[in-house]
């Protein structure tokens, strides 16, 4: 129940498209993981597939035991400690 009181007001989506940024997909995440390590204690929500969206889920990643792992949530998970990875095109 307490949960629901702090429910963010967008989504990862709707706030990386007012930024003008795209979310990472799963392929760009793991080049990202190449430069450095990233989200070793956190973790970014990432652009999810279509058909994974259509049932209510959605992915994210992060690097833990030197390697880069990706899992699934619904859609409306939400947590203090999870951000997203965006790219800008110019």
């Amino acid at each position: 129940m307490g949960r629901e009181k702090h429910k963010p007001k967008n989504s990862a989506v709707e706030l990386a498209t007012m930024m003008g940024i795209e979310l990472l997909t799963e392929e760009q995440y793991h080049q990202l993981q190449t430069l450095r390590e990233f989200d070793t204690t956190t973790s970014s929500w990432l652009r999810t597939p279509a058909e994974i969206r259509k049932l209510g889920g959605a992915i994210f990643g992060d690097r833990r035991f030197g390697r880069v792992f990706v899992y699934h949530n619904g859609a409306e998970s939400y947590y203090a400690s999870r951000g997203f990875r965006g790219m800008l095109r110019v």
